[in-house]
């Protein structure tokens, strides 16, 4: 019933609520405030933070890393198990304080209702707390006034309310009285209607308050908010597979190892200890640390882009992102109104039409001389500076001796000045009032109706401008504009694209993603402005109104959602709506907004993005990322900041993987090639330590790889293992286990123990060598250059150095079982693990062959 109160007359409203204009009774309020409830959202249902706190250990890789621990610890490794243990409790930690700032989203909302209200009750006007408004109570609004329910208007003078955070309407909205029969009508649209939240910005009004609470347009939104579950990450999704699948391969390759021990007759202890050693060495227990690292230094990295994370998954979820879904106003836009071209169909009238620009005009000048005050209004006394028409310039000579300001029933304004030893009129309004009240000649005026159509039709908003002279001020002044003015022009204005936008939505569809806008601008101006940025093109992209995508069925929207470019004068629930009809499909959608309309959508979106200066509370905690400078170009930024931690995240994988397996291999095979196993329970213990710090840690700075923006998203469902990743830890992990066996088998001959150092040493320098060569998936070291990345060199010179020093330094023999190899012992090694980097540049040189390099 709520969405058909813009259709009844103030009359039959006020009937229907039982109600007056001398307001409820205080005992009839006190009824129906038992009946209704509060006047006010509910709070956020919290989770305890110990819940909040445990519910971080669930995630299935965090329960391995647990079990893992236990082992150690059972098995006596107290270093493995305390460092598993710290970090699952960062990571723990780090989560924890990301859903209890994220549950704040349902606070901020509540914090936008009115606290107070000017309620007339039984005749009489009081203050009373907003909180206790009832359907059916009649409410006086004033100009600073948020409006506190719902209202129905019964009388508007002059009433402007800014909308923007609820409707996304870009500039005030004039209210008016009269009904409005079309229940179709967006929020936008219905201008007989105050909404709960919103801003007076001008004129005084009253009305009877027809929703309150939950069931006010803000209400809705607040149930849509409560509603949404943020869904996983793809990182989040692709390490819970890969926790998965590398859980089940170790348990297997335990099992062998196991039972191939326990039939050749080992002691059953002693084989079971050796298998799960190889477990918790295979297990990567640094791998969430080291994504957690990668995401926070991404996140810093954002920062000075002008990007604010707020959730560090989000960070490498905007490289998985295929659809942008972006507002308009100040994201697309400057926010800021121009006039774009300015219509003076009779010559002569140029200096008249300026100068009805500067004076009809309600915009203050400050101290400096700038206009300020409503955009349209600066817009047009800017423009007419630009002609040498200065607002205060003119002012002084000419000042406003009387005026009829705008009311939306005449749509028009007339301001009434001294000129020239008489007096003038100048009124502004829409163009086809005022051309019609014109005295204008037929064929200028068809020729100024042919103008402003075309203007219109690119998406400006089009004034109209005429005058009037007079002996004397007129005693009736609404005669003024009751006929004969002389028609001077027309001004279309714009909020116009940001100058770096349309570059930026360039890159976009270079990199494979799709920008749609979502406004509550009109259709025309959306139009315009897409066609101006590229987003929409004349080769049948679509523009949809919220009219129109009210009327789709599920499976008609389904079928034309990925076609559709432009959205205009949507509701939130349509917002909302669009979202997941892409996620539906197996998109990946991030959303920008920043009114409260847009909250439930930033929640729901796989990436939601908030604008940092214009958005309200609600949309920024809502939000996974805020923009500092509400700037379209900085998402695109962002998406590749996000494209290339996750090429890194993937680096990094490729690189544990590939050593942890080639330790396995080397260990688990060695008994049934005939040789001993080759590493002592404190060699294994190093080479992870070695192998899972500084080196993998480096890796997550590497730098974007040239060709990042200049392909397409991975498919949200892609494994972590694609484009060869799985293929390659196969391989040379088993280059690595074969050549530490090899060095092994050939050294056991000795009588010392070099044969075990020198194995030792082979799959230390394999593993340096290996992460060298894994910098880029296709490009050679030798092209990227050593120097691109400085920390990785550091960190790999730093690890050979300990690694020669526990060779080398005596009081490092005994505690690691080592003896001081030969300078060729040392460089045999050395040799033999450089097999590995050629090996790893040859299977590049080859995917290049076959691939080459955009």
């Amino acid at each position: 019933m709520a969405s058909m109160w813009h259709e009844k007359t103030v009359e039959e409203v006020m009937a229907e609520l039982e109600s007056s204009g001398s307001g409820l009774t205080d005992e009839e309020a006190a009824q129906r405030l038992a009946r209704y409830g509060p006047n006010e959202l509910p709070g956020p249902r919290r989770r305890s933070p110990v819940i909040l706190f445990l519910s971080q250990f669930t995630d299935f890789m965090i329960l391995v890393l647990i079990g893992a621990a236990l082992v150690s610890g059972v098995m006596g490794e107290t270093a493995d198990t305390v460092v598993i243990l710290v970090i699952v409790i960062l990571n723990a930690v780090i989560g924890f304080i990301q859903e209890y700032r994220a549950e704040r989203a349902m606070e901020a909302l509540r914090g936008m209702a009115a606290p107070m209200a000017t309620v007339v009750r039984a005749g009489v006007a009081r203050t009373i707390p907003a909180s206790l408004l009832v359907p059916g109570d009649v409410v006086r609004l004033a100009a600073g006034d948020i409006a506190p329910a719902d209202i129905r208007l019964a009388v508007a003078a002059q009433v402007t309310m800014e909308e923007a955070a609820l409707t996304g309407e870009s500039l005030p909205t004039e209210k008016t009285t009269a009904p409005l029969p079309d229940a179709a009508l967006p929020l936008g649209d219905r201008i007989n209607i105050c909404y709960k939240g919103t801003v007076c910005t001008r004129g005084r009004g009253e009305g009877v308050v027809v929703a309150t609470g939950l069931a006010t347009e803000l209400g809705k939104i607040a149930t849509l908010l409560g509603a949404q579950e943020e869904g996983t990450t793809p990182l989040q999704r692709r390490l819970a597979a890969f926790g998965r699948k590398l859980t089940v391969a170790i348990l297997t390759v335990c099992a062998i190892v196991f039972f191939a021990g326990f039939f050749r007759g080992d002691d059953p202890l002693v084989i079971f200890l050796t298998a799960v050693s190889l477990a918790v060495a295979a297990i990567p227990e640094a791998l969430p640390a080291v994504v957690t690292v990668s995401l926070a230094l991404g996140a810093r990295a954002l920062v000075k882009a002008n990007s604010l994370v707020k959730k560090l998954p989000a960070v490498e979820t905007l490289g998985s992102v295929t659809y942008v879904c972006t507002d308009k106003t100040g994201t697309l836009t400057v926010n800021r109104m121009s006039v774009e071209e300015v219509v003076v169909v009779e010559p002569g009238k140029e200096e008249l039409f300026f100068a009805a620009m500067a004076l009809c005009n309600d915009a203050a000048v400050d101290g400096a001389g700038k206009p300020v005050g409503d955009p349209t209004e600066v817009a047009l006394a800017l423009r007419a500076a630009e002609h040498g028409q200065v607002r205060g310039e003119l002012e002084r000579d000419h000042p406003r001796v009387a005026e009829l300001p705008f009311e939306a029933e005449r749509k028009l304004m007339t301001t009434f000045h001294p000129w020239e030893g008489g007096f003038v009129s100048f009124t502004k309004g829409a163009p086809e009032v005022v051309l019609g009240r014109s005295g204008i000649e037929e064929p200028l005026a068809e020729e100024a109706a042919r103008r402003h159509d075309r203007l219109a039709d690119d998406g400006l908003r089009v004034m109209g401008f005429a005058m009037r002279r007079f002996e004397k001020l007129p005693l009736s002044l609404p005669e003024a504009e009751a006929g004969d003015l002389v028609f001077l022009g027309l001004a279309g204005m714009l909020d116009p694209p940001r100058s770096e936008a349309r570059e930026a939505v360039r890159r976009c569809r270079e990199a494979g993603i799709t920008p749609v806008m979502i406004t509550g601008d009109h259709p025309l101006t959306a139009r315009a402005i897409a066609r101006r940025l590229g987003i929409l093109t004349d080769a049948g992209d679509g523009v949809v109104t919220g009219r129109e995508l009210a009327a789709f069925a599920p499976e008609e929207f389904a079928a034309r959602v990925r076609d559709i470019r432009v959205y205009a004068r949507v509701a939130p629930e349509q917002k909302l709506r669009i979202v997941e009809a892409l996620q539906n499909l197996g998109e990946f959608v991030a959303m920008t907004g920043d009114g409260v309309n847009d909250a439930p959508a930033l929640k729901r979106a796989d990436i939601g993005i908030a604008m940092g200066i214009t958005g309200t509370d609600v949309a920024k905690e809502a939000a996974h990322l805020v923009l500092l400078d509400d700037n379209f170009a900085t998402i695109v930024a962002a998406v590749a900041e996000g494209r290339r931690i996750y090429d890194n995240i993937r680096k990094f994988i490729r690189y544990l993987l590939t050593t942890n397996s080639g330790e396995v291999i080397a260990v688990a095979c060695a008994p049934f090639v005939g040789l001993p196993v080759p590493l002592t329970p404190i060699q294994i213990l190093w080479v992870n330590l070695m192998t899972d710090s500084l080196p993998a840690l480096a890796l997550s700075l590497e730098p974007a790889e040239g060709e990042v923006m200049a392909r397409p998203p991975r498919p949200p469902r892609e494994s972590i293992f694609a484009h060869g990743l799985g293929r390659h830890v196969v391989w040379v992990g088993l280059l690595i286990g074969a050549l530490v066996l090899l060095v092994e088998g050939a050294w056991l001959r000795s009588s010392d123990r070099h044969w075990q150092t020198m194995a030792f040493t082979v799959l230390c320098f394999t593993q340096l060598f290996h992460v060298l060569a894994i910098r880029s998936e296709r490009h050679s070291l030798f092209t990227i250059g050593l120097l691109s990345n400085r920390p990785l060199l550091g960190a790999v010179t730093l690890s050979a150095l300990l690694q020669l020093a526990i060779i080398y330094l005596p009081p490092c023999n005994p505690l690691f079982g080592t003896v001081p190899l030969t300078a060729g012992e040392l460089a045999a090694a050395i040799g033999i693990s450089s097999l590995v980097f050629v090996a790893v540049e040859m299977e590049k040189f080859v995917q290049r062959r076959r691939q080459p390099v955009a």
